[in-house]
């Protein structure tokens, strides 16, 4: 029983708003073993959703349309659903008495263009909203069951959770011997290209086997896509399992984390596991390093603090890195970038220290040290005495990108040192 979402929106198609409700609902269609056949997104168009409507219908057993259920001229998803199933818009005093009821319960008068939302299309039933004005529309065309929700995130999933996913399981039930479990879940690793990435998985991304296994890039992250389907839920949680091991092995200690996991909650954990600290002396990434760190509850037992030393001078005053060392090598160096972390760890008395120095640009760039020339340093503390590394990278993008990917190649250079593992893995990175 396959199904499509179907998001209706000019905002949509116009790219001024992410349409996260279709993500949402595939993870949660997912979850009941419903693969979703296609997310469609169509503008304001009267014709144009009825089209669409009844292109989706034909293909699909499960049809779930967001959008365009408000008050206004713009809101068409009821004229081109009645449309689209050759029906009548006929008023519904229920829902009407619900909307008055909305307004009345906030000390308002229900506009009167507001009745528009209580007409479902003649022979469909309205979905209550518990969290706003418009109802939810649950109708049929052919053999294809379509549920309508309002394109508010919050409206909807209140809708999918009450009434909608209940009536989907009600109606899988009753293809016995079809329903099947699908399993989802994701590796995300950073350092490496996806190509490199893709080329290390080798036969594990064969379109013909199952799990199913791909790829994702998103803001630097690689992230390895693993789907099981089987119809009993025991094999197919057993083959999830087994593919993510592989997955895991064949990418190595590049792979930070699973599913929501982010880099610098894995790096806060492991911190925190060894009750060792860290301090930050960063000068391109301008303390995105420290904030990245620190977005993560609880990192104060970790991240003792930072300095963002932009200007030669605060370098030398604050972390003592000398004059004559900024004058010989300049301030984008490997010499300066180890001094920074030396500095913020003896200032600080923490365990470890990153520190950062680079061309982000768009301009200060020189043939010598060209726009993206970033170096990374790492300090810690072993022994009674204090060791460092120095890390080039060339990295390529605008600004943001750049102070991004720095700050972001800091952070695994550093969990993969709390490892004990080998920093070369990191393919951004050139350990000097």
């Amino acid at each position: 029983m396959p199904a499509i979402l179907l998001s209706i929106g000019d905002e949509l198609t116009l790219g001024q708003t992410v349409d996260t409700n279709a993500a949402w609902l595939a993870e949660h269609l997912s979850a009941l073993g419903i693969a979703c056949l296609e997310h469609r997104t169509v503008p304001d168009d009267l014709d144009v959703i009825a089209a669409a409507i009844q292109q989706c219908a034909e293909r699909a057993g499960t049809l779930i349309i967001t959008g365009g259920l408000g008050p206004t001229d713009d809101d068409l998803t009821r004229p081109a659903l009645a449309k689209a199933m050759g029906a009548e818009l006929i008023e519904d005093p229920a829902s009407v008495e619900h909307i008055s009821a909305y307004f009345r319960a906030r000390g308002r008068e229900m506009p009167d263009r507001t009745r528009v939302q209580a007409t479902p299309p003649q022979t469909s039933t309205m979905i209550e909203n518990t969290r706003g004005t418009a109802p939810g529309i649950r109708a049929s065309l052919g053999g294809c069951d379509i549920f309508v929700t309002p394109g508010v995130p919050r409206e909807m999933k209140a809708m999918y959770e009450r009434d909608i996913e209940p009536a989907i399981r009600q109606s899988a039930d009753q293809y016995s011997g079809v329903t099947r479990t699908i399993l989802t879940a994701k590796i995300n690793t950073f350092g490496s290209g996806e190509s490199d990435i893709a080329e290390q998985l080798g036969n594990l991304m064969a379109r013909d086997r199952n799990p199913l296994v791909g790829t994702t890039v998103s803001n630097g992250y690689v992230s390895v896509r693993v789907r099981s389907e089987h119809a009993d839920p025991q094999q197919a949680e057993t083959m999830l399992a087994v593919t993510m091991k592989q997955v895991r092995d064949k990418v190595g200690p590049l792979a930070f984390g699973h599913d929501d996991e982010t880099l610098q909650q894995v790096v806060i954990d492991r911190l925190r596991g060894s009750r060792k600290t860290i301090t930050t002396a960063e000068s391109c990434t301008g303390g995105l390093i420290a904030g990245m760190l620190t977005d993560v509850p609880g990192s104060s037992a970790a991240v003792l603090g930072g300095w963002v030393t932009y200007a030669n001078e605060m370098k030398t005053r604050y972390l003592g890195v000398c004059s004559e060392l900024i004058e010989q090598h300049g301030a984008v160096s490997a010499p300066v970038v180890e001094a920074m972390a030396r500095g913020a760890l003896k200032q600080s008395g923490a365990d470890f220290a990153l520190s950062t120095s680079g061309v982000a640009g768009p301009g200060g760039g020189t043939d010598a040290k060209p726009v993206g020339t970033v170096w990374i340093g790492l300090a810690w503390r072993e022994g009674g005495a204090v060791n460092a590394h120095r890390f080039f990278t060339n990295l390529a993008g605008d600004r943001a990108t750049i102070r991004d990917r720095s700050a972001k190649c800091a952070l695994q250079l550093l969990r993969l040192q709390l490892m004990g593992q080998d920093v070369e893995h990191v393919k951004w990175a050139t350990r000097a």
